[in-house]
């Protein structure tokens, strides 16, 4: 996993245990089936067979055997494959290859409820909310509502819209509650972003009624 515009780190999980000299190896990395992303050719970088869009954006560790990738962005996500040819009588023949697979994580916003009604709250009235987040990275599981008053606290769940940015591929979303207003009780009201496993939950900050 790496996060939106910062260096992806690409393993070859290559042990080398033959300390084999960098000088009779040739190490290439490739994406899919056609796109070459970096090779090193005998000791030597070499750009000529390059992808456009990994010129000057790669950098080879050969004592680590990774790749950084910089300034990652959602469209290097993928499956990358490394492969290491060995010469040996002159010509070469591949020792090693290995494949990892590249996740894209861009920070959501935090989430913010807003009302969508104005004049002054009643009780038993209907209380429209909205609650939104944007400018992440994977697309979320979903958005819960959390609801807490002097009996407890309980969830519930609203269908949540989606909406991708079809230009730098970034996810905004939101959800509606419509809840009758509380009568003599306090009540907190929350909205939960689940961003799925691994990546935890973003809270908002609480609206008190």
């Amino acid at each position: 996993k790496s996060f939106l515009n910062h260096t992806a780190y690409l393993s070859c999980y290559f042990p080398n245990s033959q300390k084999t000299d960098i000088k009779d190896l040739r190490v290439f990395w490739q994406k899919g089936a056609v796109e070459v992303v970096h090779e090193v050719y005998y000791g030597q970088e070499k750009h000529d067979n390059l992808s456009p869009k990994y010129i000057n954006r790669t950098k080879m560790d050969m004592d680590k055997w990774t790749l950084q990738l910089l300034n990652a962005g959602i469209v290097d996500e993928g499956q990358y494959m490394c492969i290491i040819q060995h010469r040996d009588k002159g010509l070469p023949k591949v020792i090693h290859t290995s494949e990892c697979l590249l996740h894209i994580i861009a920070n959501y916003s935090q989430p913010e409820i807003v009302w969508l009604q104005t004049g002054e709250l009643k009780p038993n009235e209907y209380l429209n909310l909205s609650c939104s987040s944007s400018g992440g990275y994977p697309e979320p599981k979903q958005m819960t509502w959390q609801i807490s008053d002097k009996t407890g606290t309980y969830g519930l769940l609203r269908h949540m819209d989606v909406s991708q940015d079809a230009v730098t591929k970034l996810y905004n979303v939101s959800s509606k509650l419509n809840i009758t207003v509380p009568t003599n009780t306090l009540t907190n009201i929350s909205c939960l972003l689940h961003l799925g496993e691994q990546l935890g939950s973003l809270v908002s900050v609480p609206l008190g009624i």
